[in-house]
């Protein structure tokens, strides 16, 4: 396929080179052309516009870091919707509102587009090793023409049904993540304070009904004071701060995000660590 992506950060990358390697046709933009580098080495080509990287695409992707952004490549004067071809699908993959998630699509559906809204756990080694998990919302045609894409992306890829909803499915995750994240954190803590071997602390708990994917992926990180962002700790502040706003408005109180999302201001705000992955939530302790 003739595939326009916009987004060349972290997650991007892994993807635009897993594209690549299937035998796809990629054209990417992004802010900074520095940033892209590794995908125009690997086969992309460069365009000037998120609109020239939609023109002539049978599908445009965005992976970009906040719903403001994902906002701007759409909308702009030379913006997606002023360069994509009717009939073609635009995929949101960022994570995003799922408010923003329908008004896009309503919006595509003017330009005579088909519009998903596709989120995706894993961090960067699932985008690097196309393990992702794959959560769409939108128009159902548009999905069963991209599933085998999306699955040359990800090991599991999943319908939930009307625009915004693939979004609300990655909000879920996020209260989940947050959960695990504060979890390996003070249990580092409270096994280095007992003076625990940490390592074979690691090795213990996942064997057994501890383990979960963000200690296994982020404390070998964390002990080799590896800080390097597998996913942004001000992205993630950004998801936990969307969910508690849906929260809010399905009158839902949740407590424990509410506190990870204390938590996360602290690292991002207060000390500026931003930058780090999520594992650099440890610091503040």
């Amino acid at each position: 396929m003739k595939i326009g992506f916009i987004g060349t950060g972290v997650m991007g990358t892994g993807i635009i080179k897993n594209l690549l390697g299937a035998g796809h046709q990629v054209t990417v933009y992004n802010r900074t052309k520095t940033h892209a580098k590794a995908v125009l080495t690997a086969g992309a080509q460069w365009v000037d516009s998120p609109q020239l990287a939609a023109t002539g695409a049978d599908v445009t992707i965005t992976m970009v870091g906040y719903p403001q952004d994902v906002r701007d490549v759409y909308l702009r004067e030379d913006g997606i919707f002023a360069g994509a071809q009717a009939g073609s699908i635009v995929v949101d993959m960022t994570t995003s509102t799922p408010a923003l998630a329908a008004e896009l699509a309503e919006k595509a559906h003017a330009h005579q587009l088909q519009a998903l809204d596709a989120p995706v756990p894993g961090g960067d080694i699932g985008a690097q090793q196309a393990t992702l998990t794959v959560m769409v919302g939108g128009d159902q045609e548009a999905y069963d023409r991209l599933t085998p894409l999306f699955q040359q992306l990800g090991q599991r890829v999943n319908y939930f049904g009307p625009a915004g909803n693939g979004q609300h499915t990655k909000m879920a995750n996020q209260i989940m993540i947050a959960g695990t994240m504060t979890g390996l954190t003070e249990m580092l803590v409270y096994a280095k304070a007992a003076d625990l071997d940490l390592p074979q602390v690691l090795a213990t708990l996942s064997s057994g009904g501890a383990d979960n994917w963000s200690m296994d992926t982020y404390v070998p990180r964390i002990l080799k004071d590896d800080y390097t962002p597998g996913f942004f700790a001000k992205h993630f502040l950004k998801d936990l701060r969307i969910a508690l706003q849906e929260a809010d408005r399905m009158h839902l109180d949740l407590p424990a995000t509410r506190q990870a999302k204390q938590l996360y201001e602290t690292m991002v705000d207060d000390r500026g660590l931003g930058n780090d992955g999520t594992q650099g939530l440890i610091k503040i302790y």
